[in-house]
């Protein structure tokens, strides 16, 4: 059987993001070891050797003082890539945000910014696509897998069936702008912590202000929190029109489920169903 030593960087590395894939957060040994257990049978065996007499010990003939060592110069503490987020993180979040002035100048801003521990653990930056001015902006929670994998919000399966939802009220991807709030996969598709999605507004908030929607379709609790500034669940925010603030604009937003819930409890489509109705009459209106 391999074992990490056995493996060069790049295989380790793709290894790495298999697990992380997967969901996996922790590793442990195929079988459970009883450490209690093996330390009493070492206890035991170690009880049982006969004490050896010490034999006398040759007196060593004098020696010259031996040369006092020189103190050897701290090892340098190892470099690490991993950011803190703090409050400077997300300063310098707002400053990378504010300066960029199209969608393509933040995104390279945001492939530069290291201030998110998310990057680290991600593959790739995963950027708003499609239409940079378009009438509705659609905006999801965070990539998955399939999402961090293509570098595409969206993508997989979950994407197919968003673009079923919106195809039902005759709607095209094409025409859309689709992003997440946070732009970086989360460990384990783990929800990100509120440090870590203080970090991410700037950016979120900056990709809106240079889309200008006319219209947002916020999908999932966590964005729905996250934009509206609420504790409330996606059930008490959902299939109601909103106005969020972004840099002195006021925007109508409108909330549902994410396909994520629909995948999961089958029967929440038919609330989904009346929100897409709903938000189409209210894009006519």
């Amino acid at each position: 059987m391999n074992t990490a030593r056995d493996l060069n960087p790049d295989q380790l590395r793709s290894l790495l993001h298999f697990y992380a894939d997967s969901g996996v957060e922790w590793l442990l040994e195929e079988e459970a070891v009883d450490r209690i257990a093996e330390f009493e049978a070492m206890r035991a065996t170690r009880g049982v050797v006969p004490q050896r007499e010490a034999a006398p010990v040759p007196q060593a003939p004098a020696r010259a003082p031996a040369r006092q060592e020189q103190p050897r110069p701290a090892a340098a503490a190892p470099l690490t890539n991993v950011a803190i987020p703090d409050s400077q993180a997300v300063a310098e979040a707002e400053l990378a945000a504010s300066s960029a002035r199209s969608l393509d100048e933040l995104r390279t801003a945001m492939e530069a910014f290291n201030g998110c521990n998310l990057k680290t653990s991600a593959r790739c930056l995963v950027f708003a696509e499609g239409k940079a001015k378009p009438a509705v902006m659609v905006i999801g929670a965070m990539p998955n897998a399939e999402d961090d994998r293509d570098g595409q919000p969206f993508s997989g399966r979950q994407g197919a069936m968003l673009d079923r939802m919106l195809a039902g009220i005759g709607l095209a991807r094409a025409d859309l702008l689709i992003t997440n709030v946070v732009p970086w996969r989360p460990p384990g598709n783990r929800p990100p912590s509120q440090r870590e999605a203080d970090i991410c507004r700037p950016f979120i908030e900056r990709q809106i202000a240079l889309a200008e929607p006319n219209h947002l379709l916020v999908l999932g609790n966590f964005a729905a929190r996250f934009l509206f500034r609420s504790n409330d669940t996606i059930h008490q925010l959902r299939g109601e029109w909103r106005e969020i603030t972004i840099s002195g604009r006021n925007i109508p937003a409108f909330a549902t489920l994410h396909p994520q819930d629909l995948a999961t409890a089958p029967i929440s489509k038919r609330l989904a169903w009346q929100d897409l109705l709903a938000f189409r009459a209210g894009l006519s209106g």
